[in-house]
């Protein structure tokens, strides 16, 4: 079968590695792609929001499947674009995607649904939002409404803080639409961990938990990114925690979209907080994440096509879904100074140092192809994964295995994975 992804970073590339493994693959095709993906897959230069184009490709290369990796055509719509002219595709549509689009709709769907999250108020006005803060508890935390490359969010320590976040989403629009509307919300406490969820629509299966690095510098200082690393499994996932997300968080999200007639098909993203409290729900997303998927699905036993497969057609209850009994850690190798001034075009070496290794992965996510060889093309750069029979070996094997790629104004977290240690 031709299969086709959707999307250019570390995420699709950890996709289509997942997808090459598979005996039921002839051809994979990924839309635009990366410098790492076209080692296991042709690169299609057509961009990601281009649905019509990208219908066009997958009725002309007669593709079995399309699997779309990123927020913004999920949000945007692709999905349905591709069922109306029978292509079959993986994802949610732009009904369901909403639930990631905006943080307002899946605050009210999680309140009406009695699904356990933070206390929070909706607003549309800066000057509303501005008089609420006056007898609000600090801090508090302030998130823009719609998608804003997993840089939206902002903890306010004073009053002062709060009010100034409120200018920088609403009024100065740094992360444009997106801001028109935000949610505030109270300040929780406690572990975060990521579940990644197949779900058909009606059945949902959770995947082995993650837990992300998301602030810039060492200790959680500095900015906001994409993230800068992650683990899997997180220790604070518990069988008892795991048990509860089962019976309140993730079935009844799923229960709570089919009650709205907004069946989701794809992958559900649970970002939970770990509070004194119980498990309650930071953020849903609508697809893999990044860089969890690139310590999840190097762990799934299942081939990834069957369980795919399994969720278009209604059918993920006859799935068995197994993961390995290790560990896997990933570093992310950014550019000095993501995520706000950095340089690109910066030559990569030291992945033939890769080749042949077992339980190691290079997942590029920023980096292009160029007669000088494959260099840097933005903020972070690669994903280096190794795995191991525990976290702690899992976590010595990625930062040994992060010497052997260099490049200049290569910068990393030296402390991904050190929560673990004090478990």
């Amino acid at each position: 079968m031709k299969v086709l992804i959707v999307g250019s970073g570390g995420r699709e590339h950890a996709i289509a590695v997942s997808v090459a493994k598979s005996s039921q693959v002839d051809k994979i095709y990924c839309a635009p792609g990366n410098a790492g993906i076209a080692f296991v897959a042709e690169c299609v230069d057509i961009a990601a929001m281009e649905f019509e184009k990208l219908a066009d490709f997958a009725e002309e290369k007669q593709i079995d499947l399309t699997i779309v990796g990123m927020d913004d055509p999920l949000v945007g719509g692709i999905v349905d674009v591709f069922e109306e002219r029978g292509l079959r595709v993986f994802g949610p549509r732009k009904n369901a995607a909403i639930i990631e689009g905006s943080k307002a709709f899946s605050k009210d769907l999680m309140k009406k649904y009695h699904i356990p999250t933070a206390a929070y108020e909706n607003f549309t006005d800066a000057d509303a939002a501005l008089k609420y803060l006056e007898t609000a508890p600090m801090p508090i935390v302030l998130k823009a409404d719609g998608l804003a490359l997993g840089k939206g969010v902002l903890i306010c320590n004073t009053l002062q803080e709060a009010k100034d976040g409120v200018k920088t989403l609403m009024l100065d629009k740094q992360f444009g639409d997106a801001g028109n509307e935000i949610v505030i919300e109270e300040f929780m406490t406690g572990p975060e961990v990521s579940v990644l969820c197949y779900c058909d629509g009606t059945h949902i299966k959770p995947m082995t938990s993650a837990q992300d690095h998301k602030r810039a510098k060492d200790g959680d200082e500095g900015l906001n990114t994409g993230g800068m690393g992650t683990f899997s499994p997180s220790p604070f996932y518990t069988d008892e925690v795991k048990k509860f997300c089962e019976e309140k968080v993730y079935q009844p999200t799923m229960d709570a979209m089919k009650a709205e007639r907004r069946d989701f098909v794809g992958i559900l993203f649970v970002g939970l907080m770990l509070t004194k409290d119980g498990p309650k729900v930071l953020e849903y997303n609508a697809r893999f994440g990044d860089p969890e998927a690139q310590v999840v699905l190097p762990r799934m036993k299942n081939d990834i096509i069957d369980v795919v497969n399994a969720c278009i057609d209604g059918k993920l209850d006859e799935v068995d879904l197994q993961f390995e009994d290790n560990a896997a850690v990933c570093v992310v190798l950014a550019s000095d100074g993501y995520p706000e001034h950095y340089e690109k075009g910066k030559v990569i070496t030291g992945f033939e140092n890769f080749d042949g290794k077992d339980g190691y992965y290079v997942f590029h996510a920023g980096t292009k192809k160029t007669e000088k060889g494959i260099v840097t093309n933005g903020g972070r750069v690669l994903g280096v994964t190794a795995k191991g029979a525990n976290l702690k070996e899992a976590r010595a094997n990625a930062y040994e295995a992060t010497k052997l790629i260099s490049f200049e104004n290569k910068y990393m977290r030296h402390d991904i994975g050190k929560a673990i240690d004090e478990v």
